[in-house]
């Protein structure tokens, strides 16, 4: 009996969170996301231009170690409104990492829909430094170009880890996802899957372009001091 009224509890609680978060949407988000929309633009636009020599020295060093392998790395995530696309990476692991993903599942680090190893063996030497510098996220500047992410927003998942949500874990991707975002600049490798949505959450409720520009500052500060994007 205490059970069934939990899962009521947390269906009511649910119910008002996302009734809370579309009326943002339907009224007092409205120059937000104008004006957000625009700052993509016109930030990825100039990130593009800025790391441009970035691109060419991490393509040739890609293409140095694996003369074989694509420079880039296309993954489907699940974006805004459980849409799909094709999120873009600078390749960091050897090209069969997905087909060796299932033996290392039970190697997991954190709890949860998601998965994470420290020293994953499919890493490669110079994917280890793009990854620790988060040079790795550069391309997905073009996703944010596209419209399809934001530069800041929750983290777009896969599809096997949509598989494994909640509905209340499903509101996070009421909004775009983001190249970076509050879960990102608080703990990341160091914060659980359900400390994650609570950031993911805690941001889209408060979400504002002082906000935003706060985190992207807290990103490049973080960046400098090269902490560990694993």
């Amino acid at each position: 009996m205490a059970l069934r009224y939990d899962m009521e509890l947390v269906a009511r609680l649910t119910d008002f969170e996302r009734k809370r978060i579309a009326a943002q949407n339907d009224g007092k988000l409205a120059m937000y996301k104008s004006v957000k929309r625009g700052m993509d633009v016109a930030g990825s636009l100039f990130a593009l231009a800025l790391f441009s020599p970035i691109f060419a020295v991490t393509a040739t060093l890609i293409k140095l170690e694996s003369p074989k392998a694509p420079v880039f790395f296309q993954q489907t995530r699940i974006g805004k409104n459980g849409r799909k696309f094709k999120m873009y990476k600078f390749r960091s692991m050897v090209p069969d990492a997905e087909q060796k993903l299932a033996a290392l599942l039970e190697k997991n680090e954190i709890k949860g829909a998601m998965f994470k190893l420290k020293d994953d063996p499919r890493i490669t030497r110079i994917g280890r430094f793009i990854r620790k510098t988060s040079i790795d996220e550069l391309p997905q500047l073009v996703n944010v170009l596209k419209g399809e992410m934001s530069l800041v927003g929750p983290r777009p998942p896969l599809q096997r880890e949509v598989e494994e949500y909640s509905d209340y874990d499903k509101l996070r991707l009421s909004v775009s996802g983001g190249c970076t975002g509050l879960w990102q600049v608080t703990g990341r490798s160091n914060l659980s899957f359900e400390q994650m949505v609570e950031l993911d959450l805690e941001y889209i409720r408060k979400r504002s372009i002082r906000g935003d520009l706060k985190i992207i500052f807290r990103t490049f500060k973080l960046l400098l001091g090269a902490k560990d994007a694993f």
